[in-house]
């Protein structure tokens, strides 16, 4: 196996995973592979990089609010099979006191 710092089986083992050798052998070489590209980015020089939480500008996607015309209350209640007033009247659905 190639020379990892995470015990494969144990970790396995805590996943409740049943690993072949071949298997462990094999994620193994991957996590060695991940560590040695890990490494190569620790050895970057990002004095100059300024932390970002976002690498691309972020823009507002909304349309701007704009008042238009739409149905008066009469009408929007007007098949409402039960109305209290200006309201759409429902069946309680919550028990008790509130």
């Amino acid at each position: 196996m190639a020379d990892v710092p995470i015990d494969i089986h144990y970790v396995a083992k805590l996943a409740r995973l049943s690993l072949t050798d071949e298997e462990s052998a094999r994620i193994s070489a991957q996590l060695s592979r991940l560590f040695d590209f890990i490494g190569e980015l620790q050895g970057l020089d990002v004095s100059g990089v300024h932390p970002t939480a976002q690498v691309i500008p972020l823009a507002n996607v909304y349309r701007d609010d704009v008042v238009k015309p739409s149905l008066s209350n009469d009408e929007a209640l007007a098949n409402a099979p039960q109305r209290d007033g200006p309201y759409f009247k429902a069946p309680r659905i919550l028990e008790g006191e509130f």
